[in-house]
């Protein structure tokens, strides 16, 4: 929660320069502890649906103990479901109807598969950019996580992705490049961050399209936002990934593999397992290739071997900028969730409070 600046002491002017949230006494004598309601738009498929839940329920409730979050998961019909995918959304989802009638505070809209090569011919395009559009002008702040970021970048800004020579994955290095901005605030300067995907937006299209980049590496930009610093914030790595998430997918990839759905054995996602997980999947692999040639049983993946041995290098960050930007939302609406700056603050500049 921020601090309030309950007299002229100069530290709060020269924290406030330096992005820490500020609010003066006078407005927050008027404030009471509210509650927060955030949307999750859930685009992933029938098998990740309820793990990308959690992973950012998780996130947004452990990244604030003091103020109270009411999370709203809704989807888009135009996605393919299973059975067992569309029971659960009937039962625990809302509507995108009742998203609207209730309104937001803020909007975190996650990944998802795609099958084609242009962003443009998948069938959930157009109810996303729905969902987008309306959460522009009635939600406070929406983040964008891998494909919804491309997805932005192209409808919006006229960026369409790029495809990758190889996949990308692995956890990689970070550095934040505008330390002052409120969202990297208080973070780290370097930090590791997941990253998974086949498709990329560079920074010369970020900036190109006005946006701002704030955290990146060689694995390229994670986090980025929009013109106006704030009202979209663009992941494009998977802070929100559990230690084992990366795990589960190259036993994915292998059994990819095993069932000749790809022609190579996967590679090991980089800077992610330790050299005694290495020796043991390679010994793996050698069982597999094994089994394989003799036409037997293939083992299965000593994965609770090795995940006894990973480390979560990532989640401390990934809480400390989820914090950031809910307490920035917290400051720019009101409990009617309207935003403040319709009752004065400058639209430009939405972190400019009263």
């Amino acid at each position: 929660m921020p601090l309030v600046a309950n007299s002229d002491l100069p530290a709060f002017q020269r924290l406030e320069q330096d992005g820490e949230t500020i609010i003066p006494g006078e407005l927050a004598v008027h404030q009471d502890i509210r509650e927060l309601h955030i949307g999750l738009l859930n685009m992933m498929p029938d098998a990740a649906l309820a793990a990308t839940e959690r992973q950012f329920f998780r996130l947004v409730g452990e990244s604030n103990q003091i103020a109270q979050f009411y999370m709203h998961p809704f989807t888009l019909e135009a996605l393919p479901r299973g059975e067992a995918g569309r029971a659960h959304v009937e039962r625990y989802y809302e509507s995108f109807e009742q998203i609207k009638a209730g309104g937001l505070d803020a909007l975190i809209i996650t990944g998802a598969n795609v099958t084609q090569p242009d962003l443009a011919l998948e069938p959930f395009w157009k109810p996303l950019i729905e969902v987008i559009d309306w959460a522009y002008a009635n939600v406070a702040s929406t983040l964008c996580s891998c494909l919804a970021t491309h997805a932005v970048l192209q409808f919006r800004y006229g960026q369409p992705r790029r495809r990758l020579p190889a996949k990308r994955w692995g956890v990689y290095s970070h550095k934040v490049m505008e330390r002052e901005h409120p969202l990297v605030c208080g973070v780290n300067t370097r930090f590791d961050v997941p990253h998974s995907r086949f498709n990329q937006i560079d920074r010369a299209q970020f900036e190109a399209a006005g946006l701002h980049v704030l955290v990146e590496s060689a694995a390229g930009v994670h986090l980025a936002v929009s013109e106006d610093q704030f009202r979209l914030v663009f992941f494009q790595g998977h802070p929100e990934y559990d230690m084992i998430s990366l795990l589960k997918e190259y036993k994915r990839e292998v059994n990819a593999y095993v069932r000749s759905q790809r022609p190579d054995y996967p590679p090991f996602p980089e800077n992610y397992l330790p050299l005694q997980c290495q020796a043991i999947l390679n010994e793996h692999r050698e069982r597999v290739e094994t089994a394989l040639v003799a036409g037997t049983a293939v083992p299965e993946l000593p994965e609770a071997l090795v995940s006894a041995l990973l480390d979560n290098t990532w989640h401390d960050s990934a809480e400390a900028v989820l914090n950031n930007w809910l307490g920035k939302v917290y400051q720019v609406t009101n409990s009617d969730r309207r935003l403040l700056f319709m009752e004065g603050v400058d639209p430009a500049n939405p972190l400019d409070l009263p």
